[in-house]
């Protein structure tokens, strides 16, 4: 009875756990050539790296499915591991070489690999090494030692493993191959395979790293500028005696926000990725477990003095950029505060015209109430006298005179009343809604 049959899998379980168990190192046993291919896939369609691999199995006589993103192949002459990352793709070639074969560098694994397939790899190549793996037999560390005295070349090289195996390497590109010489004193197979896996890891990961230095130098001249723009719209923030500058220094600080953002956005993969490129290579070079070699600087040494300036220089931009985003971001801030102060204070003044205004509007129309007052009381009044005219025999002894100018008070007191009450009805009105 298995797990699977007694509980509900998540659909990731065994996949997980796959690739934790993912591209192990290949055992080697000296002598060996091992070349090593790295192609940057920007701009390459998905699943070309795998129809090429594919090819290849077909033309030796072994088809093969490289649908996942990894694996070892085994073709007799050579073996391959082949790795698809998230930025590149690798390429291994391992060839085992009778003792003493290829010590003058004539041959290396790529001799028996088609050359017209290499040629056709998709992809820019970033990373191209030769690593030799010899026994002490073959070659003595205190020969190698020998050697470099004379040629006076800056060569790196440790004992690693505890003292099982010595390398040695001088970073430069040799017929646009890097170099390793691995010395197998006491290497077991599979420390052979991690010795050589750990060492074109930090070749890759250290030429990866450093896609973000001329980014870095880029970015510097782009800040410098944007600096300077910054310093002078602020000076210009200072001057500015109308809303029309502020708005005008406003709409310059947009600009050159969206300028830096944009920066920002272009570079923070670039720089992220580099951190982490250079946090393997120091990783790897740890686990060699290095012994100086007299007169060699290590692999730490080395990569300290030649590739941590260059990781501080990206680091240092990067902060220079996310620092340099935040001043806009706040000077923008406190000038739209400004001009939003300077728009509230119009606002208000417009108001208090409005409302001057409102005032003389009422008592316009409370002059014109008062005249109404009168023109209608002055028609009623004539309205009364005319009907008054015409019953003058029924009124005796009043006359139709003296009955209007009795009843203009009480027409006038009917109409001030009426158009009061009309007045505090729409006030009403007015404040429920």
């Amino acid at each position: 009875m298995t797990p699977t049959t007694l509980f509900a899998e998540h659909d990731l379980r065994q996949t997980l756990n796959d690739e934790f168990h993912a591209r192990p190192p290949v055992p080697l046993e000296s002598p060996q050539l091992i070349s090593y291919l790295a192609f940057h896939q920007q701009d390459v369609a998905a699943g070309e790296a795998q129809r090429h691999l594919a090819e290849l199995g077909e033309r030796l006589g072994r088809p093969l499915d490289a649908g996942g993103p990894h694996c070892l192949l085994d073709f007799g002459a050579f073996q391959l591991k082949w790795e698809l990352h998230n930025e590149f793709t690798s390429y291994t070639f391992i060839r085992p070489v009778a003792r003493g074969e290829g010590l003058d560098g004539s041959t290396s694994a790529l001799a028996v690999v088609p050359q017209d397939w290499l040629r056709a790899i998709p992809g820019r190549l970033m990373v191209a090494t030769h690593v030799e793996l010899r026994s002490a037999a073959e070659v003595s560390p205190e020969e190698v030692m020998a050697q470099l005295s004379p040629t006076g070349r800056q060569m790196v090289g440790a004992m690693v493993a505890d003292g099982a195996a010595w390398v040695f390497t001088d970073f430069l590109f040799e017929d646009g191959f890097s170099r390793f010489l691995v010395i197998d004193v006491s290497l077991t197979r599979r420390q052979a395979g991690r010795t050589v896996q750990r060492l074109v890891e930090i070749e890759t990961y250290r030429l990866m790293a450093l896609l973000a230095f001329p980014v870095a130098k880029d970015v510097g001249r782009l800040l410098g500028r944007a600096e300077s723009d910054l310093a002078r719209l602020m000076d210009r923030t200072g001057s500015a005696r109308s809303p029309e500058d502020e708005r005008g220094v406003l709409a310059d600080l947009s600009a050159l926000a969206a300028e830096v953002e944009h920066s920002v956005a272009r570079t923070t993969f670039r720089f992220g990725a580099a951190r982490a490129y250079h946090s393997l290579v120091m990783q790897r070079i740890e686990e060699l477990r290095e012994r100086r070699i007299t007169g060699l600087p290590t692999f730490h040494e080395f990569m300290e003095r030649r590739l941590l300036p260059a990781m501080n220089t990206c680091q240092t931009m990067a902060r220079r950029q996310e620092d340099l985003s935040g001043r806009v971001a706040r000077n923008s801030q406190l000038l739209r505060t400004r001009v939003e102060v300077e728009l509230e204070r119009q606002n208000q003044e417009l108001l208090a015209q409005m409302n001057r205004r409102a005032k003389l509007q009422l008592h316009l129309q409370e002059t014109v109430e008062g005249l109404s007052v009168v023109a209608i009381t002055y028609y009623a009044s004539q309205l009364v006298q005319y009907m008054a005219k015409g019953v003058k025999h029924f009124i005796e002894p009043l006359t139709p005179e003296g009955l209007t100018a009795a009843a203009i008070p009480v027409i006038a007191g009917i109409v001030a009343l009426g158009l009061h009450r009309m007045r505090k009805a729409l006030a009403a009105a007015d404040g429920g809604h």
